[in-house]
């Protein structure tokens, strides 16, 4: 059964407690890094580019920087449960923590290949709007996609609390915390999330391979037009999305089904729960890349992040000056105290 619980050695519970202070370490570094980041990019977005509200792709980064946003609030909870044995702690995180890393895993993976999709299509035509690039459009799919990752969450979540077991000690992993019901809903909502990544992926690597072969053609006919250094910039972007894209949620894939599925041999179930943690904290950390994507797909945050550097630079230069002057001072009273004595 999947909820049996395998006997912990000794050496087993040391390796699950330094596994679990590592992650904790770095969940807190992913949090405070990605709330600085992601909150420079929430106060640009909401505060200062209501000009560019019209863009359908800003829609798309606005949506990934929600979910983004979203989780990083929400790992705090994912902190104090490496940390804590408590078995509300552990419900909770099971719960509602599970179900806020599910939505902004899937919600990054699919604003992300809309914002890879929205690039190719203005590549592959760059002087019309297709129906898919249209403001209505944007809205629509992203309501869509909002809808259709809440409901599986709330539905797992309704679940869970519904079909509580009464337990005798507190787990390490939340499977033992499922009933039956939760884990084949779980199984189901897995396979099809596995289903999307893979659609994603495919899209992606597609994207990315077009761009490359229409870069490659304007090479061959020597081309130096602007025409050909926006393909350039396309490859360039398209490279970044695909690059964060493998990074943060490949490994947790192949891990992924494995472990909901293989939970038959203790030996191989400790082995896919240090997998799965790791890959998870792998996964958790596109909240500090994500930026990237924003960055290099936006002239304006651009601007902003120059901006940003060439207000920082004066007051660093003018400190040394500061500092310069007044090491100069301290020199010249000591000469002139010299000089008395």
């Amino acid at each position: 059964s999947i909820r049996t619980q395998c006997p912990q050695p000794p050496s087993e519970c040391c390796r699950k407690l330094v596994l679990r202070f590592l992650v904790h370490v770095l969940n807190c570094v992913s949090h405070q890094v990605g709330l600085s980041l992601n909150g420079f990019i929430m106060k640009f977005y909401f505060c200062g580019a209501r000009q560019q509200a019209s863009s359908n792709l800003m829609i798309y980064m606005k949506n990934l920087t929600a979910a983004d946003f979203l989780l990083c609030l929400s790992l705090p909870l994912r902190i104090t449960h490496y940390g804590s044995i408590s078995v509300n702690v552990r419900k909770l995180y099971c719960s509602f923590g599970a179900s806020v890393l599910f939505l902004n895993m899937y919600a990054s993976i699919l604003f992300m290949g809309y914002i890879a999709a929205n690039r190719y299509l203005k590549i592959v035509h760059p002087s019309r709007t297709h129906i898919l690039q249209t403001l209505r459009a944007a809205h629509i799919i992203s309501v869509v996609t909002w809808i259709c990752l809440l409901a599986p969450a709330l539905t797992s979540n309704i679940l869970f609390f519904l079909n509580q077991k009464p337990l005798t000690s507190v787990p390490w992993r939340c499977f033992p915390l499922y009933s039956e019901s939760v884990c084949l809903v779980q199984k189901i909502i897995h396979s099809f999330s596995a289903i999307i990544f893979l659609l994603v992926l495919i899209s992606l690597v597609f994207f990315y391979y077009s761009t490359s072969h229409r870069v490659f053609l304007a090479q061959q006919k020597q081309l130096t037009s602007s025409g050909s250094e926006k393909l350039l910039k396309s490859r360039r972007n398209m490279l970044v999305l695909v690059s964060i894209f493998c990074v943060c949620f490949a490994p947790y894939h192949l891990i992924r089904l494995p472990y909901i599925f293989l939970q038959t041999s203790c030996s191989v179930r400790q082995v896919l729960y240090y997998l799965k943690e790791v890959a998870t904290m792998v996964s958790v950390f596109n909240v500090c890349l994500d930026p990237l994507v924003y960055f290099f797909l936006c002239k304006t945050v651009r601007a902003r992040v120059s901006m940003k550097m060439a207000s920082i630079r004066p007051n660093i230069h003018h400190r040394d000056k500061q500092m310069e002057n007044r090491k100069k001072q301290l020199e010249s009273l000591k000469t002139k105290s010299e000089t008395n004595q």
